[in-house]
């Protein structure tokens, strides 16, 4: 089975085109990603006959965010599934929300620090307070960290940072916004090589289109792993 520090994002319209991509890569890969995009498409459908039927490690990515007896029940009712990975967003109340949801589980609880999609601008305009974009990442880290995260989503810039601080300790480090040396960085504006993130400190890396968009998926994802290491 591939190395599991790889996590390929199936970033398809449907359960059908998932597969298929699945099947063609193989044995080279073992973890993917299904997120919120593929949810009308059959998402859960597809984590749970990759989970069930392939053997496949599984991250599901819906950043949940609302009340926490929301997403408590939310994160109760994905909990049974036993899907190896499911985000919310880091606010602790969130946190400690939806670990009581997954109690009793395998699921781990990941929270998103700051989208990688954003920068400095754009916090600005969602009215977050002044403070540099790695400073206020790590914070939220570690507040998610005290409030019962199993990990954390974040930029492979803010990787070594997070892996600094004594909270992180046991705690994973997941980093979606990388990108094989010289592919395109497409919306992505905090990005690193999978080398790079993983020397940071993460220990497992999200790569969706230059993998899923290759002409050879396959040959794409072992280009990837070859990078690691």
């Amino acid at each position: 089975m591939g190395d599991d520090r790889l996590i390929v994002a199936l970033d398809v319209p449907n359960v059908m085109q998932g597969l298929a991509l699945a099947e063609r890569i193989g044995d080279s890969v073992s973890f993917y990603k299904i997120g919120l995009g593929m949810l009308t498409g059959g998402g859960l459908a597809l984590a749970n006959e990759l989970k069930q039927d392939h053997g496949k490690r599984i991250f599901l990515d819906m950043k949940l965010f609302d009340i926490s007896a929301t997403v408590e029940a939310a994160v109760r009712g994905i909990a049974q599934f036993n899907l190896d990975f499911l985000t919310v967003h880091g606010d602790p109340h969130v946190v400690r929300a939806a670990k009581e949801g997954a109690s009793g589980s395998q699921t781990k609880i990941l929270a998103v620090t700051i989208l990688t999609s954003l920068d400095r601008d754009d916090l600005d305009a969602s009215l977050i307070r002044d403070g540099a974009m790695p400073d206020l990442v790590a914070e939220r880290a570690a507040r998610a960290f005290e409030a019962g995260a199993d990990g954390v989503i974040a930029s492979p810039h803010e990787a070594k940072m997070i892996r600094a601080l004594s909270e992180s300790s046991g705690r994973l480090i997941v980093t979606p916004g990388v990108r094989p040396a010289g592919a395109d960085v497409g919306d992505q504006k905090r990005v690193a090589t999978p080398g790079q993130a993983i020397a940071e400190g993460a220990d497992h890396i999200v790569v969706g289109r230059p993998i899923w968009q290759a002409d050879d998926p396959k040959a794409a994802a072992e280009a990837v792993l070859a990078e690691l290491g």
